[in-house]
């Protein structure tokens, strides 16, 4: 454990991982301040140092999650071009699904006073689905214009589709639902392959 007074590098990613651990272990109830600074190593009141109690400190886990997604996002336009449109996308998915775990939002939708702090933060500009489905537009009109989609490919319409089911999925995750990286799979192969597998032949290549 850190002794009192003596820094420790990147105190929040800590706390957070930290939560997450908690939360997956033993669930939602479990989640407490000592119990979250007691699993990163830190002095018990090191969560109360950084956040105005576990309200904040939720909220806070969520966006920095979803940051971590938008972040994974804005990397996709620079990949036009490379492998095939389906496993791009199908990449992408996989890891959005795995960065937000399904307890964590499923905690923050239980708070009320979490949800509404995470709902001010994104409606003031905070990266969440809205900025991950713009990098997916983006992305697709670059294959678009490379050719590897076909002219009629409403490619807004396609990202806002894979938002919103990414989003289902993270929200429905329990144990005993069916595989989301599965899913994600077909509903990636869906609505690409009409728009892909003739076009240029690339996703053959």
């Amino acid at each position: 454990m850190s002794p009192r007074g003596v820094a420790i590098p990147d105190v929040r990613e800590r706390l957070f991982d930290a939560a997450v651990r908690v939360l997956s272990r033993e669930g939602p109830a479990a989640l407490t301040s000592r119990a979250v600074t007691a699993e990163a190593g830190c002095a018990k009141g090191m969560l109360h140092t950084h956040f105005d109690g576990l309200d904040e400190f939720v909220a806070e886990l969520v966006l920095d999650r979803l940051a971590r997604c938008a972040r994974e996002a804005a990397e996709l336009p620079g990949l036009a071009g490379r492998s095939t449109v389906a496993a791009n996308l199908g990449e992408l998915a996989l890891a959005l699904l795995t960065s937000l775990d399904p307890t964590v939002a499923g905690l923050a939708l239980s708070r009320p006073a979490t949800s509404e702090r995470i709902r001010r933060a994104l409606a003031a500009g905070a990266p969440g689905f809205t900025a991950i489905q713009d990098s997916i537009t983006d992305y697709l009109d670059a294959e678009a214009r490379l050719g590897r989609l076909t002219g009629d490919a409403d490619t807004s319409a396609i990202a806002l589709a894979l938002v919103g089911t990414l989003h289902h999925l993270v929200m429905t995750a329990w144990p005993d639902a069916p595989d989301p990286r599965d899913q994600a799979r077909r509903l990636v192969a869906l609505l690409v392959g009409a728009h892909t597998g003739h076009v240029r032949g690339t996703e053959d290549s």
